[in-house]
């Protein structure tokens, strides 16, 4: 019975969130913010993925941005050579204004968008499983975990500022369609929102299965005791590539998405600075739930937007102090709050305070 009250309650949410996001967002907001409200919805996108990474399996995934920047990279190659096509040229606009005639051999297989759409998927996930594989099977774990991935995003961030086959460090940008469709058109725009929503919902649903699932439990146990599910003949390596792997795969996809709804894709987006951005939106919103990390990346999000138009210089600050104060006194996070007061007062009502005894019945009460 309990089982499947707690289905209808999951599908009743669901349903909610869906009538939020298709129907109550776009009939309230301008079409301005509509868009800034799917360049939200990206990161969150992300932050489900780091929520089952970091608050499932334990990894402190700091490098986040890597895959974000491979799948925004790989969509806008295809945005830009489709431009090019559209307008009878050889190559994308800002290779003509450096002098290049003929398209790079690593463009060429983004011309496709299948080819284009499947390397968004396989590309970012075979990097992190590979990458999984070599970093987890020699037990690196912990602070020098976390590193190597931030390491990872900074490679990454440089190695991007000095191709100028891929815009330097202003990157890709000035898209005018995506997969045919005007992105000047406000309708086409507002069909980029809702596809960043229906991906957000189905991202949402697949981690709450894996965490429902035989693997969640396993995943959890691994964050929790490592060696005792090593004991029980299981391979904690493997259990947490899956995890990692997914993680970047909806970074990726969030990465291709954030390209065309936001007009452009920079190294700025793919370096250090942008993956603990992540990684603190979790961490507010509260990483060990399924719902925290989606909250938590979408307030991050928009009262950095909010704050910093108003507050430029102390914004950052505040975001710093508004961190260490979740950590040092709810690590959780609020999610993680209120599901512990939920308890608190579940418990309470289960076990209430026993009536006290009556005068004449207390010991050495006068007879």
């Amino acid at each position: 019975m309990t089982r499947v009250l707690g289905r209808w309650q999951t599908w009743a949410g669901f349903g909610v969130a869906a009538v939020l996001l298709f129907g109550v967002m776009p009939a309230v907001l301008s079409d301005f913010r509509l868009s800034l409200l799917g360049r939200f919805l990206c990161f969150a996108i992300v932050a489900v993925g780091i929520g089952l990474a970091w608050g499932r399996g334990g990894m402190l995934v700091l490098g986040q941005g890597v895959f974000f920047g491979l799948g925004g990279y790989m969509m806008a190659m295809h945005l830009k050579i489709a431009d090019a096509q559209l307008l009878g040229d050889d190559v994308p606009d800002f290779m003509q204004i450096q002098g290049t005639r003929e398209l790079p051999g690593y463009w060429a297989p983004f011309a496709s968008p299948l080819v284009t759409l499947l390397a968004i998927l396989i590309v970012p996930a075979g990097i992190a499983a590979a990458l999984g594989f070599g970093v987890f099977k020699r037990r690196v774990k912990g602070a020098y975990f976390a590193i190597l991935s931030q390491a990872l995003a900074a490679a990454l961030a440089i190695l991007l500022i000095g191709q100028t086959g891929l815009g330097g460090s202003n990157g890709l940008n000035r898209f005018r369609t995506f997969f045919g469709f005007n992105l000047n058109d406000p309708l086409n725009r507002q069909m980029l929102y809702f596809i960043a929503a229906g991906v957000l919902l189905v991202v949402v649903a697949v981690a709450r299965q894996l965490m429902q699932s035989r693997y969640g439990e396993l995943l959890v146990a691994v964050r929790d005791g490592e060696e005792r599910v090593r004991f029980l003949g299981y391979d904690p390596a493997n259990i947490k590539v899956v995890a990692y792997t997914v993680a970047a795969l909806f970074a990726s996809i969030a990465g291709a998405l954030f390209a065309p709804i936001v007009g452009f894709i920079a190294p700025s987006q793919v370096g250090i600075l942008p993956s603990i951005a992540f990684l603190i939106g979790v961490a507010i919103g509260g990483r060990t739930t399924l719902l925290g990390p989606v909250l938590g990346a979408i307030g991050v999000a928009w009262a950095q937007t909010l704050f910093s138009e108003q507050f430029p210089s102390a914004w950052t600050y505040g975001q710093g102090a508004l961190f260490i104060l979740v950590v040092g006194f709810f690590p959780a996070g609020f999610a993680g709050l209120a599901v512990f007061l939920k308890r608190r007062k579940k418990a309470a009502e289960q076990n209430p305070d026993p009536d006290p005894l009556p005068e004449n019945e207390k010991v050495g009460a006068p007879s």
